[in-house]
């Protein structure tokens, strides 16, 4: 079997059997393509020429090429979980990755803006939106509801207006594993999802107006929750940007895209005395090993308080 159409076959096998998300799927598939390309690459175009030594190469080319250990380590992983299933299918007479290792990944604290710098960055949006502009009240909602909800930005975009209950104050999110949790937001949430709702959604439906004030095109009928400038969902990438532009002149290290407020939102949370199971529930973790790191997170920045306000410290 050559490797290109196998790989598809994993695919389905990994969405369909295991339930993965789209997203998780897609970062499979992109490994494999990468193994795939690099074993043509060798002269090996057919799942039988898959040997340890073929996949530690292809790994080790990563690493000269600077890669980071957390895309070694995952690259590795998305190897491991290929010819496994290759033997499993009995494509393979054996799993050539079983001895396969890879550099663990270092788990670094996450970025985490503090309660001034998020004041700060909701006063800047509703700054914006007052002027009444479309976007700019549909930034604030989304990002009211990233930070009071510490949603995934994949879980954000994802949403329909009936999955959002005004007046519970939850919304319905479905989840890594097509998993479904209902997860509450706050009164300020509330308040931009309503504004946006009633004044800008409708206008991003119907786009920008002709001469004559009427809408250029008609509405496209879709469930979205969340519109971009093309009358249709609003993408992944757009809020990637929305958030590093939003981030990007404030103080602090580490990555400025979404999980950032995700981030923040999980260690305000704990710093105010919420139960960490309760924390799990909301972040969707099926781990409380994964959400154990904003334990860590709260108690590095009570480290650094502590060494800079205790006179014996």
């Amino acid at each position: 079997m050559y490797l290109d159409p196998a790989i598809d076959g994993f695919a389905r096998y990994l969405a369909a059997e295991r339930g993965f998300s789209a997203n998780t799927v897609r970062a499979y598939g992109t490994d494999l393509s990468g193994l795939a390309s690099f074993a043509e690459s060798r002269g090996v175009q057919d799942v039988h020429g898959l040997s340890l030594e073929l996949l530690r190469d292809w790994l080790w080319t990563g690493t000269e090429a600077g890669l980071a250990r957390a895309t070694i380590a995952r690259r590795s992983a998305s190897a491991r979980g290929f010819t496994a299933w290759l033997a499993r299918e009995g494509v393979l007479p054996n799993d050539p990755a079983v001895r396969l290792r890879s550099p663990k990944p270092g788990r670094t604290l996450p970025r985490v803006i503090n309660r001034s710098q998020m004041h700060e960055l909701l006063d800047r949006l509703e700054r914006a939106a007052h002027a009444g502009e479309p976007a700019a009240i549909r930034d604030l909602a989304v990002i009211e509801l990233l930070y009071a909800s510490a949603l995934r930005v994949s879980e954000l975009v994802d949403l329909d207006v009936p999955d959002v209950d005004l007046e519970r104050l939850t919304v319905r999110v479905t989840g890594k594993g097509d998993k479904q949790r209902v997860v509450p937001f706050g009164v300020p949430a509330q308040t931009a999802i309503v504004r946006y709702l009633r004044t800008a959604r409708p206008a991003l439906a119907t786009g920008p107006t002709g001469p004559d004030g009427t809408p250029a095109r008609a509405a496209r009928p879709t469930s979205a929750l969340f519109l971009g400038s093309q009358q249709q969902r609003l993408g992944v990438r757009a809020v990637y940007r929305t958030v590093a532009d939003l981030l990007g002149g404030m103080p602090g290290t580490g990555p400025s895209g979404p999980h950032a407020l995700r981030h923040t939102a999980a260690t305000h949370l704990l710093d105010g005395g919420a139960d960490l199971r309760a924390v799990q529930e909301m972040l969707g973790h099926a781990s409380l090993g994964t959400t154990q790191i904003y334990t860590h997170v709260s108690a590095e920045r009570l480290q650094q308080s502590y060494q800079l306000a205790h006179p014996r410290a």
